[in-house]
C-alpha cells in the first residue's frame, strides 16, 4: 500500500517553485512576493503533514515514514542556485525556517508527543536556549513544540510575535505553517501559467 516514489514531494516541484521566485520580482514588503515565499514553505509543510498522516493512519510504518522525511528535506534543504544574491536570502530564510518543521515530525514519527510542556513553555525554553547560544537545544525545544501542534494544540500568534528575531523566530514561522497544513492539508496550487 506504499505510494510509488516522489508521491509527497519531488525535485521538480520544488525547483518549479524556485524557478518562478527566481523569474519574479521579489519584494519581500510586496503582499504577492511574501505570499509566494509562505506559499513554497507551506506547500513543503503540506507534504510533511501527509506523511505524518499516513503513518498515522498505517500506511507508512516508522522506518518508511522517516525515510519519505528525509526524501523531502534532501529536496528543500539543498542548496538552491539563484544569481539574485536578495531572492537567495529569503528563499534561505523560507529553508531555515522548515528545517524544524522536518525535525518535529522525525520526532512524532519516531518518539511521540513531546509530554513535558506546553507549546508556549517549549518555544520559550527556546528563546532562552538561543539567548545563551545553546542552538541545538533551542531547536529541540522548538521540534518538541512542533510534536505538540502535530497532535492538536494550538500555536499562539502572538507567542510568535513576542520572538526576537532570530532562528527560533524563524522556526516558529516554520511551525506556523506546519500547524496550517495539519488543520489544511490542501496543496498549494502552482499557478497554471507555470510549466
Amino acid at each position: 500500500m506504499s505510494e510509488p516514489p516522489g508521491a509527497y514531494y519531488t525535485a521538480e516541484r520544488w525547483q518549479n517553485w524556485i524557478d518562478r521566485i527566481d523569474e519574479e520580482e521579489i519584494d519581500p514588503e510586496d503582499e504577492d512576493s511574501a505570499r509566494l515565499l509562505l506559499n513554497l514553505q507551506d506547500d513543503t509543510a503540506i507534504a510533511v503533514a501527509k506523511i505524518i498522516t499516513a503513518h498515522d493512519d498505517g500506511h507508512l510504518d516508522e522506518e518508511e515514514a522517516v525515510e519519505e522525511l528525509a526524501e523531502v528535506r534532501d529536496i528543500v534543504l539543498a542548496e538552491v542556485e539563484l544569481d539574485d544574491e536578495e531572492k537567495l536570502m529569503l528563499v534561505d530564510g523560507v529553508q531555515t525556517s522548515l528545517v524544524c518543521v522536518f525535525y518535529a515530525a522525525e520526532e512524532y514519527i519516531a518518539g511521540g508527543v513531546a509530554e513535558d510542556g506546553t507549546i508556549e513553555e517549549y518555544v520559550r525554553a527556546a528563546a532562552d536556549a538561543e539567548a545563551e547560544e545553546d542552538l541545538d537545544a533551542a531547536l529541540g525545544y522548538c521540534a518538541q513544540a512542533g510534536t505538540r501542534i502535530i497532535d492538536g494544540d494550538e500555536l499562539a500568534m502572538d507567542l510568535a510575535e513576542e520572538l526576537d528575531f532570530g532562528l527560533v523566530a524563524e522556526w516558529v514561522n516554520g511551525l506556523d505553517s506546519l500547524q496550517t497544513a495539519m488543520s489544511d492539508p490542501e496543496v498549494v496550487e502552482e499557478d497554471e501559467d507555470s510549466e
